[in-house]
């Protein structure tokens, strides 16, 4: 997966906005659980809003989105308050449901 440029995250941070948590990361942490849905929900959805329910020190939070940008194939776009956004494109271009944009020179 190619890294994502400012302008691609901020569109996609944009298109995050009304979407509601659909994972939680409670007092378990890091789970092969959560590696599981995380992986199905991205493959369904490609832009997924996590909530830190438990881990309130960015500190912590930060060493978990590395975490799970590791193990599960996916870039984390934002992280405001307990809320993380990751984005990982569907590699069937018949299901995308996000048309990332591309700058074009001129």
């Amino acid at each position: 997966m190619n890294s994502l440029k400012g302008f691609q995250k901020r569109f996609l941070r944009g298109v995050a906005h009304s979407l509601k948590p659909l994972l939680f990361v409670g007092q378990k942490g890091f789970t092969q659980s959560l590696v599981d849905a995380m992986d199905n929900a991205l493959d369904h959805h490609e832009l997924v809003k996590v909530k830190f329910v438990e881990f309130k020190e960015k500190e912590k939070k930060l060493a978990l989105v590395g975490q799970i940008e590791k193990t599960v194939p996916c870039e984390m776009v934002g992280l405001v308050g307990h809320i993380a956004t990751f984005f990982r494109q569907q590699a069937d271009p018949e299901k995308r449901r996000i048309n990332l944009p591309q700058k074009t020179d001129g």
